[in-house]
């Protein structure tokens, strides 16, 4: 191999490396952020960056996640516990479409029985959301032409002020639309007073700045000003 061939192989490898860094430092921001959940129940801890070679059966994903979220959870596990489901379930198509179907009749039958939950819309809106951010790269979506972001607003609309909610609904909405964005984080910074979970969440990293710093930066100029 002349000199020629090994510059072109190193730079090819430097690449390589470039590429892979940014994108652990920059993935889809519901599925490459973990939350803190304290000692909260979730499914367990799984890396969003690599297929995991894990003795999860994904048989029980469905039924492990609805348990969780079935169990009064507050807001910020449900997205971890989803944020969870959603790389598991991108390693089997079945196990995908089955979580989803679940989370369908779940929120439909609350919303037949007269009464909505609020919740079981909101799980299954964050759901699409992190389908669409984590699938179709390859691999079949089930949640394909669904809006999840309509399903959040839906059910923030049916619970009252949750910031937990808002949080959920400022990340989905990081690259638009802009004013729904800005009024969502508005109201996630200032719920945070009354939440201490959601406070710690907010002092986390995303992107290399804490998503407090990036929703306030959006509140105050507006997204790319």
């Amino acid at each position: 191999m002349n000199s020629r061939q090994l510059l072109s192989r190193a730079m090819t490898t430097a690449a390589l490396l470039l590429s892979l860094a940014v994108s652990a430092q920059a993935g889809p921001p519901l599925i490459c952020h973990t939350f803190d959940i304290g000692p909260a129940k979730s499914l367990p801890m799984v890396d969003w960056n690599r297929v995991v070679a894990s003795n999860y059966d994904l048989r029980n994903l469905a039924g492990d996640t609805v348990a969780i979220l079935d169990s009064d959870a507050p807001v910020l596990v449900r997205m971890e516990t989803l944020r969870r489901a959603t790389i598991y379930a991108r390693q089997d198509p079945q196990a995908a479409k089955e979580l989803l179907t679940r989370l369908q009749a779940r929120a439909a039958n609350s919303g037949a029985a007269g009464h909505p939950d609020a919740l079981a819309w909101f799980d299954l809106g964050y759901l699409v959301e992190t389908y669409q951010q984590w699938m179709g790269r390859g691999e079949p979506n089930p949640a394909a032409g669904l809006d999840g972001y309509a399903l959040v607003k839906k059910a923030i609309g049916l619970r009252g002020e949750d910031p937990e909610m808002e949080l959920a609904a400022a990340l989905i909405t990081l690259s638009g639309p802009e004013s729904d964005h800005r009024d969502h984080a508005r109201k996630a910074l200032a719920g945070a007073k009354a939440d201490p979970l959601l406070a710690r969440n907010l002092s986390s990293n995303l992107h290399n700045q804490s998503i407090a710093k990036l929703l306030a930066g959006d509140t105050e100029g507006g997204m790319g000003r």
